[in-house]
């Protein structure tokens, strides 16, 4: 078995969705070390928190512009 490690800006929609994929095929797994177990619990608490905002903000923007019509 052998070993890559790939970069990339997870702030990257893109990058994100061709990871996914690649996960997907199920010819990769992820092996993680302690310390980013740590981080990626944070990562996951900030993008759930990410997610609620703009939940909340679509959902206002929706009746505004519902208002509007």
């Amino acid at each position: 078995m052998c070993t890559i490690t790939l970069s990339y800006d997870q702030n990257n929609a893109l990058a994100r969705r061709k990871l996914a994929i690649l996960m997907a095929t199920g010819l990769f797994t992820k092996v993680r070390t302690d310390a980013e177990d740590a981080s990626e619990e944070d990562e996951k608490a900030h993008r759930e928190e990410v997610e609620e905002f703009l939940y909340g903000s679509k959902m206002l923007a929706a009746k505004a512009f519902a208002n509007r019509l």
